[in-house]
């Protein structure tokens, strides 16, 4: 059946063209621009009308979803305390094992008593080598942070320990701290001695507790006022021309220093060491002695180490040899110190 739009021609009768309507069984044929009636059964369709193209069915597409983003937490203000401007800062020492303090490791702490945060350095070193950063970062106003583990084998490592920090606030003004790096000479024996660790306010257990800053004022600090170091050279130049005066005067020796390097003068137990421990815990004795009085010269220190085996008179006289070779060993007194002692004289 010829449909609108068809291209039909005459069935008995020449022409034909687009059908345009369509009335019951008529069919009005656009011929050369005129519409003429012609019954549909009378039209042969030669091109069937073009169909329309079906429109693409439009998939719905739900609408991206773009998360809220949090915003970001507004920072915790700090509470501070009414003497918090002053400030206090502790390196402390904690056992892991009050109990077993020659087998137990040892945490050690920052404590930032203050109301400011404190960036900071923490270093180590063992005498005559060079410092070596432990642990830097920064401390949060009146809290306490673990800075590392230490174990027996790090102990030879720390006959040094300094603290460098820079003290500020965020968000609010406050008073000016000075940069401060405080050294201090540390006695790695009093690891192994229960009576050297004490309570501290700041720990519920005993700790080695050193003061790096005590109300706002640094212990041993390395910082060199240009000043003092003046009138400390202007003393002395005064003091050697007072001495030229006395030069006639003869000089009191130094008086004699004893050191018992016997194990339990040093050691409170020696449960769990070896013969090799217990010689190490000697010699760093021995080492600090002697580097603390060498500046002493003429100064005579007795080591008292005992007869028995000569082991650790040996090791002393190794360590004579090897690190202080101007200085000048020889045995001791037998009526003041009996057998087993050896006296150095420092040159």
């Amino acid at each position: 059946m010829a449909q609108v739009g068809d291209t039909v021609r005459y069935l008995n009768s020449v022409g034909g063209g687009k059908i345009v309507k369509i009335d019951g069984n008529m069919a009005y044929v656009d011929d050369d621009g005129f519409e003429t009636p012609v019954l549909l059964r009378e039209c042969v369709v030669v091109a069937m009308a073009s169909a329309p193209k079906p429109q693409a069915e439009k998939k719905a597409i739900d609408p991206t979803f773009v998360p809220e983003q949090p915003k970001a937490p507004k920072p915790e203000e700090i509470e501070e305390t009414e003497t918090g401007d002053i400030l206090n800062i502790v390196l402390a020492y904690e056992p892991a094992e009050i109990k077993h303090l020659n087998t137990t490791t040892y945490d050690a702490y920052l404590v930032n008593d203050s109301n400011y945060y404190l960036y900071f350095t923490y270093l180590t070193r063992a005498d005559k080598e060079g410092w070596v950063t432990r642990h830097a970062g920064i401390v949060e106003p009146n809290t306490q942070l673990l800075l590392c583990e230490v174990t027996h084998q790090d102990l030879p490592s720390m006959d040094r320990v300094a603290i460098q920090h820079i003290a500020f606030k965020r968000d609010k003004e406050f008073a000016l701290k000075a940069p401060v790096a405080v050294e201090y000479r540390l006695d790695t024996t009093k690891f192994f001695k229960l009576h050297c660790f004490h309570k501290s306010v700041y720990f519920d257990t005993p700790v080695i507790a050193i003061d790096i800053v005590k109300n706002d004022i640094p212990l041993r600090s390395m910082v060199i006022d240009s000043r003092g170091l003046e009138d400390a050279m202007n003393a002395k130049k005064n003091f050697k021309n007072e001495n030229k005066k006395t030069q006639s005067t003869p000089a009191l020796r130094p008086q004699t220093i004893v050191v018992d390097l016997h194990i339990h003068e040093l050691l409170d137990t020696t449960a769990g060491l070896s013969n090799t421990d217990m010689l190490n815990v000697q010699l760093r004795e021995f080492n600090r002695v002697m580097t603390d009085n060498l500046k002493f010269k003429g100064q005579k220190i007795v080591f008292i180490h005992g007869k028995g085996e000569g082991v650790l008179r040996q090791a002393l006289l190794q360590e004579l040899k090897k690190k202080y070779p101007h200085c000048q060993a020889q045995d001791a007194s037998f009526r003041e110190y009996g057998f087993g002692a050896t006296q150095v004289t420092i040159h």
